[in-house]
């Protein structure tokens, strides 16, 4: 049981408000003027997307807690499950308000661009006659209305599934109140014949036409409603017979997230409030859990609107196009597999490409030396190469061992259906550990030449993901290294046989030897300053709330370490408190692409040791996973990897500084030199690569100062001084 006392909150902050704070820098990300409108829009979509599935996991987790006697507290705030309820609750209050203003501003701004969502009540009277005909045809004939009696129990609200909801009045003046679910068969928004991009959504037809449908009533009242259920269910807290499937154990859980307990209703417009009554009743929850918006409750259409863009909107509305680039470490004249023997190989996501790593994958497959290929899975896209290669080296009698994560939250269905097809092509695939998730990023290729046998191994910080490489900021090392090679083949070892107690030279793996390791990692900086030398830690990563390393990097603040911090999400730890933090910065970067590369230096120049790592800094991660950190042991990617963590560190348009106060603000930019480190990346990896074909393509687009400029001021300076 938690205990007040038993930790310093001083300088701490709950989990689940820093998210919330994280959320709002997204949404913020949609009042930004450089950012193109559209791409803004989508910031709100993404905005109520984190949101929906904060709600299912972590507040549905809290709620569950909530009604367990025991009332543990959270180690770095002192709040119970209930006060961290009522907190977040209140604090989300403000970011509809926020959102629906942000939004409506953003649909005002694009009808200059000829793009309107239309009210029905905003539709001329060809476009009347368009949904009337419409309504009629495609809608009406799928609707499954229902009202609530004594005849009609209340209905069973699907999990973010959107209703119209009516109150309803018969004759006899009796009240009574009825549901229409929106048909997810139906399109989301319906497009008018226009020349412009005029649309109206589903469920505004739907709610329009709604005493149509309950004809024999008189419609009193009528709004769109959402029901968020609790979607945190755990499979290794259900228990399940050991001769069991587990791929079959999975799905029955998966049907059972559907049902789970509500933990929030939302509301578009002004309701009855006898109507929201009624609901907060039948769903079982409080008013406070009641979110009213203005602005559509889905907005995950959104997405679907650039299809309908034609160039000159796009051009003006959308960011650049860019794709990920060439990187300038690989001859694709030349074999990936003797590249990676002559030297370690890093790649740099998303602005670099993906595809050393599926020709490494590919190669091996049919490679005569390469004995067997060995591969975590976490994630995996709908459409990816991976597995055709993996299939293809089972064909080729190749040993190909899969550990397959069946529990990747929300791709689930896809990481079964993958892990059913693998097994049917001989690959042999196993599930990992009943109480961890299996998170690591590791793949180890063997190779038996001349009877010696060697190893290629490629550890990163992203899932093997076709589509998220394009969008997440990864980082992938492939190395011909033996001793890390040997600990991978270890550490293969060590999972077939269900040993998590493994014992490494080189790679920190978790859930036994990472958390201890990073924190004697920190005690050598401390120790270092204590020996009258300078200590130095980066530490880049998603979130940040393991309470011991928290501790651990307060006490290496006090005694003098400088410690900077480049968090893009939940930050438990408050920098700038005086005597417990005050050596310690946070800066937070959210921009077009998502930052989820997690890199650990420790020291500087010839003492700095680097790891690159599957793991944030969470309890969950440390504790409750299997991770792996690698080191970085090539002179040149430890170069590589320190310039990118300097572009970042130096981001003065996008970082967001965390203050003393648990505030984010902006970091005052330099006029002269204005640095947006994700824009920085992509010029560097377009000009990379013109290098290469003797060429030299820009990057025009970008706004900022030109990376070459950037280079200069950053690194030759420092190079100098060396």
């Amino acid at each position: 049981m938690g205990n007040k006392k038993e930790h310093d909150i001083s300088y701490t902050m709950n989990r689940e408000l820093s998210w919330l704070k994280f959320n709002q820098r997204v949404l913020e990300e949609a009042c930004d003027d450089t950012v193109p409108l559209f791409e803004r829009l989508k910031f709100v979509s993404i905005f109520e997307n984190n949101l929906d599935e904060f709600y299912m996991v972590r507040v549905g987790s809290l709620v569950d807690i909530s009604l367990i006697k025991n009332k543990k507290v959270d180690n770095k705030s002192g709040m119970t499950a209930m006060e961290q309820l009522k907190a977040i609750f209140k604090e989300t209050a403000p970011l509809y308000k926020k959102k629906d203003k942000i939004f409506n501003d953003i649909e005002e701004k694009l009808q200059k661009y000829h793009i309107s969502r239309l009210s029905m009540a905003q539709l001329n009277a060809d476009e009347k006659r368009h949904i009337d005909h419409y309504f009629e045809k495609f809608i009406l004939p799928v609707l499954s209305p229902q009202i609530v009696d004594m005849h009609h129990p209340f209905p069973h609200l699907i999990n973010k599934s959107l209703y119209i909801a009516v109150m309803l009045r018969k004759d006899n003046d009796q009240m009574t109140f009825g549901f229409i679910p929106v048909p997810q068969m139906l399109p989301s928004i319906l497009f008018l014949p226009s020349n412009d991009i005029r649309y109206v959504n589903i469920e505004s037809i739907i709610l329009h036409y709604a005493d149509k449908v309950f004809d024999m009533f008189k419609l009193e009242d009528r709004t769109v409603i959402c029901v968020t259920r609790n979607a945190d269910i755990s499979p290794e807290d259900e228990a399940f017979s050991e001769d069991e499937d587990y791929r079959h154990h999975m799905q029955k859980i998966l049907k059972k997230r559907k049902r789970l307990a509500p933990v929030r209703l939302e509301v578009q417009n002004d309701a009855n409030p006898q109507l929201i009554d009624f609901l907060c009743d039948k769903l079982q929850i409080k008013h406070h859990q009641v979110f009213k918006s203005h602005i559509p409750l889905d907005l995950s259409y959104v997405f679907q609107l650039q299809d309908s863009f034609n160039k000159i909107n796009a051009k003006a509305i959308t960011y650049s196009s860019f794709k990920p680039q060439p990187s300038p470490m690989v001859n694709k004249n030349e074999s990936i597999i003797r590249q990676v023997i002559d030297k370690d190989l890093i790649f740099h996501y998303p602005y670099e490409e993906m595809d050393p790593f599926l020709l490494l994958l590919k190669e091996a497959s049919e490679d005569p030396t390469v004995l067997s290929i060995k591969i975590t899975i976490y994630r995996l896209a709908n459409f990816t190469k991976i597995v055709e290669y993996l299939k293809k080296a089972a064909d080729n009698d190749k040993e190909v061992i899969v550990l397959m994560e069946l529990r990747a939250r929300f791709d689930e269905q896809n990481n079964i259906q993958w892990a059913e097809e693998l097994e049917e092509a001989g690959c042999n695939v196993t599930y990992g550990f009943e109480d961890y998730k299996v998170h690591s990023k590791i793949c180890l290729i063997t190779r038996v030449q001349n009877n010696n046998v060697s190893y290629i191994t490629q550890i990163g910080t992203g899932n093997y993901n076709e589509k998220t490489a394009k969008l997440y900021t990864d980082v992938c090392l492939i190395t011909a290294n033996e001793q890390i090679g040997t600990d991978a083949a270890n550490f293969f070892k060590n999972m077939a046989i269900s040993n998590l107690h493994g014992q490494y030279e080189h790679l920190l793996v978790a859930p036994t030897s990472l958390k201890q390791g990073i924190i004697d990692l920190i005690d050598e900086e401390i120790d270092k300053v204590n020996a009258g030398k300078k200590g130095a830690i980066i530490m880049k990563m998603n979130s940040l709330t393991d309470r011991g390393i928290i501790t651990k990097l307060s006490e290496a603040s006090c005694a003098g370490v400088n410690i900077q911090l480049i968090i893009r999400g939940i930050c438990c730890l408050v920098p700038g408190i005086k005597g417990k933090t005050e050596n310690i910065s946070v800066i937070s970067i959210v921009g077009r692409f998502l930052e989820h590369s997690r890199i650990y230096v420790f020291g500087e120049n010839e003492e700095m040791k680097m790891y690159i790592s599957s793991a944030d800094i969470m309890t969950r991660n440390t504790e409750k996973r299997v991770e792996i950190a690698c080191p970085i042991l090539d002179p040149h990617v430890k170069k590589r990897i320190s310039e990118i963590l300097k572009v970042q560190l130096h981001d003065n348009v996008k970082a967001r500084v965390m203050l003393e106060t648990k505030e984010y603000v902006r970091r005052i930019g330099d006029e002269r030199m204005s640095i947006n480190s994700q824009d920085f990346f992509m010029e560097e990896a377009v000009n990379e690569a013109g290098k290469q074909m003797h060429i030299q393509p820009s990057y025009q687009e970008i706004k900022s100062t030109p990376f070459k400029k950037i280079w200069a001021k950053l690194f030759t300076r420092s190079q100098n001084n060396k």
